[in-house]
């Protein structure tokens, strides 16, 4: 298939794959006549780097995973390299729910007394 029908078939624009290509996520062959030639396993390569980057990794971390279905093997997380990318993310994932808890927490908490409004209350008490 050419990249219009790839990119259509795999909800991506024609810019966005050769992007994948220049950072060699996507394999760049060509027919005689110049034009792109890709198959079913780059759809499924395309699909791959779009589950991660909707679940938020970066286009370079998903080689791994890509290089793992290049290999042949059933899914990109069947690697060492790419398991590892993932243990990283899944990290920092569960840094950023501890952090948002951390901001939840205060601000179900009820707010301190602020000084300004203590005094002002003394203030007003003694006249």
């Amino acid at each position: 298939m050419r990249i219009g029908e790839l990119g259509e078939r795999a909800g991506a624009t024609p810019r966005a794959l050769r992007h994948y290509e220049e950072l060699g996520l996507l394999p760049a062959r060509r027919r005689a006549n110049g034009y792109r030639e890709y198959d079913e396993h780059d759809l499924a390569l395309v699909a791959e780097i779009h589950r991660l980057v909707e679940l938020g990794f970066a286009l370079e971390e998903t080689r791994p995973f890509v290089e793992c279905l290049r290999a042949g093997f059933p899914s990109g997380g069947s690697c060492p390299a790419s398991q590892e990318v993932q243990r990283r993310k899944l990290a920092e994932v569960d840094g950023l729910i501890a952090k948002l808890q951390q901001i939840r927490t205060e601000l179900v908490a009820p707010p301190p007394a602020c000084a300004l409004s203590t005094q002002e209350s003394s203030t007003e008490e003694e006249s």
